[in-house]
C-alpha cells in the first residue's frame, strides 16, 4: 500500500486514490472474495487460476514499460559500430522520466498494431495531454536516446511503405507529376514555399487516389509511433552546422563518436577472409552495398586495418558525394546536404524566435504539428492562430539527433527536430547480443553481453 501510494505521490496521478479502497480489501479487510474461483470445482478453479495469472501478468508488465523499462532491439545499421543490429537494449524510462501515456488504453508488449491480426494495439479515445514524470536526469550531448519517430505521424497502410518517410515520398511523387520545374532559385522565399507545398499535396493527393498501391492514409498518435534509436548531436537552445561531415555546436566541434562511420569506395583484390569480417563488425549488408553500389560504411579503425591488407585491398577513398535527396526541410531550396547543413538553432523551451519567410520552412513543422498551432502564410505575412506575426515562443525542448553510421542514418537531416515529447528512454545496457549474419551459439556476442552503453561513446 505504502509503495502504491509513493508512486502516486511520484506521478501526480490522484484518480488513482479510487483504487485504494479495493487495493485495502484485498489484503486487510478481506470482505470481498476477489478470488472465489479458488473454492470452485474444476475445470472453473483451473481456468480461472490462469485468467488471474495472465491478467496480473499484463497489468504488470504494462505498468513497467510504461514507467520504468522496456526492451528495444537495434534493428538496423544507422548507429553501427557503436550499436550492432541485433543488439537487444535495457531501456530506462525513469533517466529521463517517463510519460505519462497519451494513449493509456493499448495491448502490453506492443507498440502499435496487433500481430496476426495487423489492427491498432491501441484505442484512441482517450487521448491525453503530453505530461513527463520527474526523472533522474535530462538527455545530455552525444547521450544514445530512444524516441518516438517523429515523422511517423502520418504513414501509408501498405506495409511495403510504412518504413518510408510520408513527407519525403510525397515529395518526391509530386516531383514526378509536376508538369514543368521552375527554376527554384530564381523565386523569392513566399514562392519557393508555395512551389514546395503544391509539389507535396500533388504527391499526397496521388497515394490518396490509388490505395491499391499504397493503402490507405493513417496517422498515429505520439507515443504510438515506431521507437528510433539515435544519438543526441544537439541540445535545446545551440546551433547546429555540419561541416565537411562534422558537426560544429555553437561555432565549436562537437567530438564525434568513437565508432562513427562514413561511406568510403572500395576495391578488392579478392575477398575478405571470414575472419576479418567478425574482426572489423562488417555485415552482409555492408558487402551486399559494396558488391551493388562499389561502397559500404566503414570505421576510421577499419579503414586503417584494410589499407594495411595489400594482399586484399587494392584503394580505399572517402566517398564526398553531395547528398542532398530528402534532405529537411522540404519545402525550401536551402542547398544543404548530408554532409553540409545549416546552420540551424535548435529550439528551446520559453526562448523566442523572430519568423522570416526564410527560416519559417524549417521550424514550420515544430510549431503546427508538435505545438499544435493554426500557421498559414498570406501576401508575404505569416499568421498564427489567425493573428499576424514576427515572433514564436516554444512550448518544448527539441533535440536533433543523428546515427553514428553518417552515410547510412535517417536522422534529423532527413526529418528534422526531436521534440521532447517524443522522448522515450535511455539505453542502459546490452543484456544480450547476436549476429544476424550467424546463427546458433556462433552468432553470440559473447564480448557485449551486459556491456553499458555509456561505454561504447
Amino acid at each position: 500500500m505504502a509503495l502504491y501510494l509513493a508512486f502516486l505521490l511520484w506521478v501526480e496521478s490522484w484518480w488513482g486514490l479510487l483504487v485504494v479502497p479495493f487495493i485495502f480489501d484485498v489484503y486487510i479487510t478481506k470482505k470481498i472474495k476477489w478470488q472465489w474461483w479458488k473454492e470452485a470445482e474444476n475445470p472453473t478453479r483451473f481456468l480461472m487460476s490462469w485468467v488471474d495469472a495472465i491478467v496480473f501478468a499484463l497489468v504488470a508488465v504494462y505498468f513497467i514499460n510504461l514507467f520504468f523499462f522496456q526492451n528495444y532491439v537495434i534493428p538496423s545499421s544507422s548507429l553501427e559500430k557503436s550499436l550492432l543490429t541485433g543488439d537487444y537494449l535495457f531501456v530506462s524510462k525513469v533517466s529521463y522520466g517517463p510519460r505519462i501515456p497519451q494513449t493509456p488504453l493499448t495491448m502490453p508488449l506492443t507498440q502499435h498494431t496487433l500481430p496476426v491480426v495487423d489492427c491498432n494495439s491501441y484505442i484512441e479515445w482517450p487521448q491525453w495531454d503530453y505530461r513527463r514524470v520527474k526523472g533522474f536526469g535530462k538527455v545530455e550531448l552525444n547521450d544514445i536516446v530512444v524516441f518516438n519517430y517523429p515523422s511517423g505521424d502520418t504513414l501509408c497502410a501498405d506495409l511495403r511503405y510504412q518504413p518510408q518517410d510520408f513527407y519525403i515520398l510525397c515529395h518526391g511523387l509530386g516531383e514526378q507529376l509536376w508538369p514543368e520545374h521552375p527554376v527554384v532559385d530564381s523565386l523569392t522565399h513566399d514562392e519557393q514555399r508555395t512551389f514546395y507545398e503544391t509539389r507535396y499535396q500533388l504527391g499526397r493527393q496521388y497515394i490518396a487516389e490509388h490505395p491499391n498501391e499504397f493503402g490507405q492514409i493513417i496517422t498515429r498518435p505520439a507515443d504510438r509511433r515506431e521507437n528510433y534509436v539515435k544519438r543526441c548531436v544537439g541540445l535545446p537552445g545551440q546551433t547546429l552546422q555540419i561541416k565537411n561531415r562534422v558537426v560544429y555546436l555553437d561555432g565549436k566541434a562537437n567530438k564525434e563518436p568513437k565508432n562513427v562511420q562514413y561511406t568510403y569506395q572500395v576495391k578488392l583484390k579478392q575477398q575478405l577472409p571470414e575472419e576479418l569480417l567478425k574482426d572489423l563488425n562488417i555485415s552482409s549488408e555492408d558487402l551486399k552495398s559494396l558488391h551493388d553500389y562499389g561502397v559500404m560504411p566503414l570505421t576510421k579503425h577499419a579503414v586503417g586495418t584494410l589499407i594495411a591488407r595489400k594482399d586484399l585491398v587494392e584503394s580505399i577513398i572517402l566517398n564526398t558525394e553531395e547528398n542532398s535527396d530528402g534532405i529537411y526541410p522540404h519545402n525550401a531550396n536551402t542547398h544543404w546536404t548530408r554532409d553540409n547543413y545549416g546552420p540551424v538553432w535548435i529550439p528551446k523551451k520559453g526562448e523566442t524566435l523572430k519568423l522570416t519567410m526564410e527560416n519559417l520552412p524549417v521550424y514550420e513543422r515544430p510549431i503546427r504539428t508538435y505545438e499544435g498551432n493554426d500557421l498559414e502564410v498570406k501576401d508575404g505575412k505569416i499568421f498564427i492562430n489567425g493573428k499576424p506575426t514576427t515572433h514564436y515562443t516554444f512550448k518544448m525542448d527539441y533535440y536533433w539527433m543523428m546515427g553514428d553510421n553518417r552515410h547510412n542514418s535517417a536522422d534529423s537531416r532527413y526529418w528534422g527536430f526531436v521534440p521532447e515529447d517524443h522522448i522515450v528512454g535511455k539505453p542502459i545496457f546490452i543484456w544480450w547480443s547476436s549476429d544476424p549474419d550467424r546463427g546458433g551459439f556462433g552468432g553470440v556476442r559473447w564480448n557485449r553481453l551486459f556491456k553499458f552503453v555509456d561505454d561504447i561513446k
